[in-house]
């Protein structure tokens, strides 16, 4: 395969669909609840994700359209994600759409269950969900012995139509009915997390052991990359709301912005938003163009992007004073986002390790 340099402007076509994403999120995402829906039994917002998945056709972007897709690509799912990063919006958009999608992509698609699943998918009526702990990245995947025992911590399995399960038999499509989920109390309140209790389920084998293992890695890795763009949303939003912040609160009848120590603060945190912008859409171009690169450059911008959305977060928290601090604020919802995503589908640590193996970095002695 030619290698080709990376694209990392936004085309015409890409900022139509962002400016679309952010007016439908700015309509329907209703922030302020979001506290008491996460300790609903609806923690996901049912009709944004109708409006968001089916009605705009996004759940599918990463589907080809003989399949029921919109056969776009992970440019364009990365730009929805970076919207709803911006508004730290309930849906189950990074889980089903992209690494359950991507995962079943890494299968047969000619296989009737899988083509089924897919079109499903595509069509948002359904979710599902890849059943392992949400901190496993690509590389530290590891199987279960088969339909049996508990997985822990898995994101929106609680809310999924159907489980995509990676065992040493193969790998399962379980139907949510089939396993017991127990809810957990997750940081992240817009994103819930569950143990799933898979003792007597009953599940449809979609692949062997090898090739389940492949796909699940697929879907982590495409995971990962695109998370990247939605810590770069968190971080964006962050950093403007601070800004706009600092520019209207006056002390000693000056703005405080106009201070030089919190310029320079916030000028610091300008230029880690403008590195992780290029890091994340290097990997989301990577990811499209199905280049050599891509688990490098899924790792660089897992590994910085992850950092600097928490940061953001966290100067965003401090600089807006003591109303940063509240719940009738919603700062602590982009920290707590941001400090979750630090640890899912891999951590920092992990893929700077990876970085290290892929460019053959020696370590310490």
């Amino acid at each position: 395969m030619t290698e080709t340099a990376p694209d990392l402007l936004y085309s015409e076509a890409e900022e139509d669909l962002r400016a679309a994403v952010r007016s439908l999120l700015a309509d329907r995402t209703d922030t302020p609840s979001a506290p008491a829906r996460a300790e609903s039994d609806t923690p996901y917002d049912p009709r944004l994700w109708q409006a968001l998945g089916a009605e705009m056709g996004l759940a599918g972007l990463l589907v080809p359209e003989k399949l029921g897709g919109q056969g776009a690509g992970h440019r364009e799912a990365a730009v929805v994600l970076e919207e709803i990063g911006r508004s730290v919006a309930p849906v189950p958009y990074l889980t089903s759409s992209v690494v359950a999608t991507e995962t079943l992509l890494g299968l047969d698609t000619a296989t009737g269950e899988v083509a089924a699943l897919l079109g499903e998918l595509a069509s948002g009526r359904r979710t599902a969900a890849l059943a392992v702990p949400f901190s496993y990245g690509p590389d530290s995947l590891r199987l279960r012995g088969g339909l049996d025992g508990i997985v822990r911590t898995v994101a929106d399995a609680a809310t999924a139509d159907v489980l995509l399960v990676p065992t040493g038999q193969g790998l399962y499509a379980v139907e949510a009915g089939e396993a017991a989920s127990t809810a957990l109390t997750p940081l992240d309140l817009t994103r819930p997390l569950a143990d799933v209790a898979l003792d007597g389920a009953r599940g449809t084998l979609l692949a062997d052991v090898d090739t389940g293992r492949a796909a699940a890695r697929r879907g982590l890795l495409a995971g990962a990359g695109l998370l990247a763009s939605e810590q770069l949303g968190v971080a964006e939003w962050c950093l403007t709301e601070t800004v706009a912040y600092t520019r209207d609160r006056k002390q000693f009848n000056r703005p405080v912005g106009s201070f030089q120590a919190l310029k320079h603060r916030m000028a610091q945190l300008w230029l880690e938003v403008v590195s992780a912008r290029a890091a994340a859409r290097n990997a989301a171009d990577a990811l499209a163009t199905g280049s050599q690169e891509a688990p490098l450059a899924v790792a660089v911008a897992q590994a910085y992007c992850s950092r600097v959305a928490v940061h953001a977060a966290e100067e965003c928290v401090q600089l807006h004073g003591g109303i940063g601090m509240t719940w009738e604020h919603p700062a602590h919802l982009y920290l707590k986002r941001a400090k979750s995503a630090q640890s899912a589908l891999g951590s920092a640590g992990e893929h700077r390790a990876s970085v290290a193996e892929i460019v053959g970095l020696p370590g310490p002695a």
